[in-house]
């Protein structure tokens, strides 16, 4: 395997020859700390990195408890000019990965086979994203900070109001529904005027970010306006069937995937709680026992998996706004059946102070600014 190296704004990066490749580092800074390199710095980045994404099965790490491994299964490395560099990941629920738990040591043989002896790697898989690099708008595992989630999200505190603002009205709605309607047994066929009301409210502000992330990829209507023959090429660069989503207050109701299934050929049918609203408005009178709780219930998660894709899932559950309350109220989202090597993996530039052996340690003030590649549909 043939290595290059490349200067990054100070961190020689080394990299496979096969995906060699000029970074498009469009950096926008959100940042205030002093820690952080110039975007000049980062600007003199011809290269990236190419992370590899692994199972952990064990722990060698000096003075560590020998079972972080359990804990945090996943590991995500790569190599700069003089040191390896690993990230712990969890494999369940968001599958959290940040800077905070990062292990580095001083470069000595193939970066292979360092993961092999100190981290017994299993199941390895080229990382799909140049360390260090975003799709602009999409939300993975590996943003985690929330700074660096404004920055890479090309995103910042006032458009993320006005989203949970919208968000909470469709939340708060659904919860007065349930004051009165178990989500479970029959109760989760129940339907009326409250729950066609909810249902197009749902549907209509999903509709409304939908045609923000086609802007935002410059795609065209391919009719007058666009339609589910246009949305529907979202799915997978969003990642939208991925998330899961069930009412933790509810032992017995149902987790949703709202999004999966979603398919081109048949774009509006195979994504039912959106079906059940372009029938159930359109035709009330035959369609309104169509607009089930579940429906409801399916539509408010979608915009919730909408709202984590745009701005991160953190803040629905760790930050003291009246949405995250009843967010934790209600809600669990989950990332199912999804592939490590579509996540994120930031780079970081290492002082010339860093230790030569083996160690783990927090290096978010080391991260540099996230690079934003376009989002393509």
């Amino acid at each position: 395997m043939v290595l290059h190296s490349a200067n990054c704004g100070g961190i020689s990066i080394m990299r496979t020859g096969t995906r060699l490749g000029i970074a498009r580092c469009r950096i926008r800074r959100a940042w205030n700390g002093t820690n952080a390199p110039s975007t000049t710095e980062i600007m003199a980045a011809s290269y990236m990195a190419t992370a590899i994404s692994y199972r952990n099965t064990t722990t060698t790490i000096p003075g560590w408890v020998p079972t972080i491994h359990n804990d945090h299964p996943r590991g995500y490395a790569y190599e700069t000019d003089s040191h390896f560099v690993h990230f712990y990941g969890r494999d369940g629920g968001l599958w959290v990965q940040s800077s905070g738990l990062t292990a580095t040591e001083a470069k000595s043989g193939s970066l292979d086979d360092w993961i092999d002896s100190v981290f017994g790697a299993q199941t390895k898989a080229m990382v799909k994203h140049e360390v260090g690099t975003v799709t602009d708008g999409v939300w993975r595992p590996g943003l985690y900070y929330d700074d660096q989630i404004l920055q890479a999200l090309d995103t910042d505190r006032v458009e993320r109001r006005g989203a949970e603002q919208s968000l909470y009205v469709l939340v708060e709605r659904l919860n007065e529904l349930l004051l009165y309607i178990e989500p479970e047994a029959a109760g989760i066929d129940a339907y009326g005027p409250k729950s066609r009301e909810l249902l197009i409210l749902a549907a209509t502000e999903a509709e409304n970010v939908w045609a923000q992330y086609m802007r935002r990829a410059n795609i065209t209507p391919s009719g007058q306006g666009y339609n589910t023959q246009d949305y529907v090429r979202l799915s997978g660069p969003l990642h939208l069937a991925e998330y899961e989503v069930f009412l933790a207050a509810y032992a017995h109701a149902p987790k949703v995937r709202p999004f999966h299934g979603w398919v081109s050929t048949q774009p509006t049918k195979s994504l039912g709680w959106y079906d059940a609203y372009n029938k159930a408005k359109h035709d009330r009178s035959a369609n309104l026992s169509l607009a089930t709780l579940l429906r409801c219930i399916e539509a408010v998660a979608a915009n919730l998996i909408l709202f984590s894709v745009r701005f991160g899932p953190y803040s629905l559950y760790q930050q003291s706004t009246p949405l995250a309350s009843l967010v934790n109220h209600l809600f669990t989202l989950e990332l199912v059946d999804c592939d490590p090597a579509t996540f994120y993996v930031p780079l970081v530039k290492l002082p010339s102070t860093i230790r030569t052996d083996l160690v783990c340690d927090e290096t978010k003030s080391y991260v540099v600014p996230w690079s934003i590649e376009p989002l393509v549909v």
